[in-house]
């Protein structure tokens, strides 16, 4: 997905001769960190509440006097929206500014429209159990976790790795498409893979339940 799909047109731009007064009205109306500053549809960056509200009562006037605070990076309309994620982790910024090619402002993006691109992208709406194993990354072979995942008749979904900055050790995440998952965490286990935790339904535990009910229907013939 692009970052301009996911252009929200309802966030205002301020212009250089705003008030820092009219700034702050609309970064609270909008529940916003920051507002993207706009002259003749060319971005001079944005401007983020932390930095309006630190300007002395005295020195107040208007955006234009609060330039050397401008954030200048801006994500482009055909790049992946994962940039546009990066830029919102990077920058602390609730807005991310999209330009065309010309350089030229034509929208931002919300985090809660990234959050909602992120969970489509992740799969987080389809039905599945997810299992979080960590390891070396010299154990890490894809198409081995693959073999073991579909020969418990399921499928990986989505992978997703991390890596630990102190211990360097990998987070492998797999959502699979199947809610019975404690036989593929069993083989797993088997191959050595540490698995840190698993959501899922318990197969083997609904058997257990299964077979001492029948069990005990059996004793009291």
């Amino acid at each position: 997905m692009l970052t301009a799909e996911l252009i929200n047109n309802t966030i205002p731009r301020l212009q250089p001769a705003d008030s820092i007064a009219k700034a702050l009205q609309l970064i609270n109306d909008y529940r916003i960190t920051h507002l993207p500053v706009v002259a003749e549809e060319k971005y001079l960056g944005l401007i983020s509440e932390d930095d309006l509200l630190d300007v002395e009562e005295e020195e107040k006037g208007t955006i234009q006097g609060m330039e050397q605070h401008f954030i200048r990076a801006a994500v482009k309309e055909n790049e992946h929206f994962l940039n546009a994620v990066n830029f919102s982790n990077l920058h602390e910024s609730t807005v991310v500014p999209i330009l065309n090619d010309e350089n030229e402002f034509i929208g931002v993006i919300t985090v809660p429209d990234l959050l909602k691109a992120l969970g489509d992208f992740s799969g987080a709406s389809e039905i599945g159990g997810l299992i979080v194993m960590e390891m070396e990354r010299s154990q890490f072979a894809l198409s081995e976790i693959s073999r073991i995942v579909e020969s418990n008749d399921a499928h990986v979904l989505h992978l997703n790795t991390t890596t630990d900055a102190v211990t360097g050790m990998l987070t492998v995440t797999l959502h699979l498409n199947k809610k019975e998952i404690a036989a593929i965490v069993a083989s797993f286990e088997r191959y050595e893979y540490d698995v840190l935790y698993y959501f899922g339904d318990e197969k083997f535990e609904n058997e257990i339940h299964n077979n001492y009910r029948h069990l005990m229907n059996y004793l009291d013939i």
